[in-house]
């Protein structure tokens, strides 16, 4: 079946959303070609104004660059923020590329710390499930990640509480068993130096420079399904769009 425009989004956004998902995801790697112009137009029945633009927002992005002789191919698999990640789940079904994984240190119920309550709307003290994981890209730690739910959900979604991956992402899990959706998403990020545990972690020295971020994802109802926290080293950048008012 071919690939339909949805029109609450710009066409060229679309299209530049689904390949970057599919560059996040492993499905594109390192060097392989991008649809040309005249594959997404006639894929995606727009214009090749349009599909143009595509390629210039990849491009502007750092996700694709143009060989002469070859033709557009991918340059670097960027995209490691919360939101990229989301994307690629929701498209390719696929969280993280082919070369990096993640382990579930941790998946217990614990008391909410306050600043977990607030995200959560719980009270201080209340159960909350945590899940703490490593990112490895390469073999080599890159993030590590808490990620926070109602401890209400143990009863519904028993696999947050076991220490491996769940496939596919804990919001499609989630929207499995609980029929919880996430249609928004909300993210702080900031630069900081690692603590010692985080540094850890991630291998490398008290007080390295790394990005730090905090991400609430929303359901249908407003209301938060989970809130997380991050730690990555340098060199796994994130990129966002976004609208300006009129």
């Amino acid at each position: 079946m071919a690939p339909e425009v949805r029109r609450e989004l710009p066409p060229f956004r679309q299209v530049a959303e689904d390949i970057k998902a599919r560059i996040v995801s492993g499905e594109l790697g390192e060097g392989d070609p991008v649809p040309s112009v005249r594959k997404i137009s006639q894929e995606w029945r727009i214009s090749n104004a349009t599909a143009t633009k595509v390629i210039a927002t990849l491009q502007s992005e750092g996700l694709v660059r143009t060989i002469p002789g070859i033709g557009t191919v991918v340059s670097t698999l960027a995209g490691s923020g919360p939101r990229d990640r989301f994307i690629a789940m929701r498209v390719a079904g696929k969280i993280y590329p082919q070369n990096e994984y993640a382990r579930i240190v941790a998946a217990t119920v614990v008391p909410a710390p306050a600043r977990v309550a607030s995200a959560l709307g719980l009270s201080e003290g209340s159960d909350a499930i945590r899940r703490e994981r490593v990112t490895y890209r390469d073999d080599v730690p890159v993030e590590t990640s808490v990620s926070w739910f109602d401890g209400a959900l143990a009863a519904t979604a028993p696999k947050l509480l076991e220490s491996e991956r769940i496939q596919g992402g804990t919001p499609a899990y989630i929207e499995s068993v609980a029929g919880r959706t996430v249609v928004s998403g909300k993210e702080l990020v900031d630069a900081r130096a690692a603590t010692s545990g985080e540094a850890a972690a991630l291998g490398v020295g008290d007080g390295s420079p790394v990005r730090a971020g905090e991400n609430w994802l929303f359901d249908q109802s407003g209301e938060v399904i989970e809130y997380g926290e991050y730690v990555s080293v340098p060199g796994r950048p994130a990129a966002y769009e976004y609208d300006l008012p009129a």
